[in-house]
């Protein structure tokens, strides 16, 4: 992508991802865009993310040899290429009809992990063959109904997802006012709904089929979707329906992070939803040394809200994480151009990140260490 740029090759799409969300509102509208991009109340916790990030400063090294570089990471027992991975980002059908299937070819063809969201515009068995072999992994929004969830993992397990991430951070929906404002609420028109309308236990809880009172189960998948109730002992139900690893995602104290070692799990994501959930929490970035320290040596510990560009990259893996999920930019990218977009996306992620490790002296993602950074307040 680089050589292109000097060759005289304007890109299709920025390659400056900050700017993406710009770009996107101005071709997509303020509906979609605003879903996406909007966060809890008056959008402190996506400031703090952005905070966290820039608090940090990277301490270049001269003089070493960086000509081979190595971005290969282990993330739960299998080596990936490189330390990203594209977070679960639901009812992606609102900002292009491809939805979830062009994520997911994008994510197979360069090689990154796809996470696919349990509120996808498009049933995991669809996008599970459109990946191929590419390496997918299932995320569960964790609801009342007992059944839903086991015949979720069942359908997950079958369609090749080898890993679980379960966000813990939506026992309830926060106040956005940016989706209140604009009415923009695409759970209530049946959008982001595939995998709960296709799902044999769902439909097992409705009185008429989903094509014959679709109104019904719209109502059906609100009452059910979130689980104020969870407690830590619940954690036992998945670890007995899923023989594969589990990862905790919405992490940010390390006594939390403590509790799912103890339980058993196997990954922890430190994430504040992107800033969507709690408005006033701590930003990502400034959670993560701790979580690092409680459990770094028991848990894989992912990072995930606020990355932008390849410093931060670079940053959150010298802080402690294996790998990082990105969410907003593909999904931008997405929107403006498909599959390419989202393919645009990664490249001029994992382009930057690269350069940055090279001109910081430094060859491997996985060997950064806090020592590569200064913090200043």
């Amino acid at each position: 992508m680089y050589l292109n740029g000097l060759a005289g090759t304007v890109p299709r799409m920025p390659t400056d991802l900050t700017r993406l969300e710009a770009v996107a509102t101005a071709r997509l509208g303020p509906g979609p865009v605003g879903y996406v991009a909007g966060s809890a109340g008056n959008g402190r916790t996506e400031r703090a993310n952005r905070a966290a990030l820039d608090r940090w400063r990277i301490v270049p090294r001269m003089l070493r040899d960086v000509s081979a570089r190595d971005l290969a990471v282990e993330v739960l027992g299998t080596v990936l290429p490189a330390p990203l991975a594209l977070a679960p980002v639901g009812v992606l059908s609102i900002v292009h009809p491809d939805a979830e299937l062009a994520a997911a070819r994008a994510a197979a063809a360069q090689n990154v992990p796809y996470i696919l969201s349990s509120v996808s515009s498009t049933p995991m068995e669809q996008v599970a063959a459109a990946m191929g072999d590419g390496e997918r992994w299932f995320q569960l929004y964790w609801g009342k109904d007992r059944e839903v969830t086991r015949s979720f993992l069942r359908r997950a397990k079958a369609s090749g997802f080898s890993a679980l991430f379960v966000t813990l951070d939506t026992p309830l929906l926060s106040w956005r006012p940016r989706d209140l404002d604009q009415a923009y609420l695409p759970f209530l028109r049946g959008v982001g709904t595939a995998n709960y309308f296709s799902d044999p236990a769902f439909q097992a809880g409705l009185a008429k089929p989903v094509d014959e009172d679709r109104d019904a189960a719209v109502l059906h998948f609100v009452g059910m979707f979130a689980d104020p109730g969870k407690t830590w002992a619940d954690l036992a139900f998945l670890r007995e329906h899923w023989d594969g690893p589990i990862v905790l995602k919405g992490v940010l104290h390390p006594d939390d992070a403590r509790q799912a070692a103890d339980a058993g799990m196997d990954g922890v994501v430190v994430s504040n939803h992107g800033g969507r959930q709690v408005n006033g929490a701590i930003g990502s970035l400034d959670a993560l040394p701790g979580v690092v320290a409680a459990v770094g040596d028991r848990l894989d510990v992912l990072f995930d809200s606020g990355i932008r560009t390849g410093d931060d990259v670079f940053k959150a893996l010298a802080l402690g994480a294996r790998a990082v999920l990105l969410g907003r930019p593909y999904a931008y990218g997405l929107g403006l151009d498909g599959q390419a977009g989202v393919e645009h996306v990664i490249r001029a992620l994992l382009s930057e990140f690269d350069l940055t490790l090279a001109l910081a002296g430094h060859t491997s993602a996985a060997g950064l260490t806090p020592q590569a950074l200064s913090r200043t307040d």
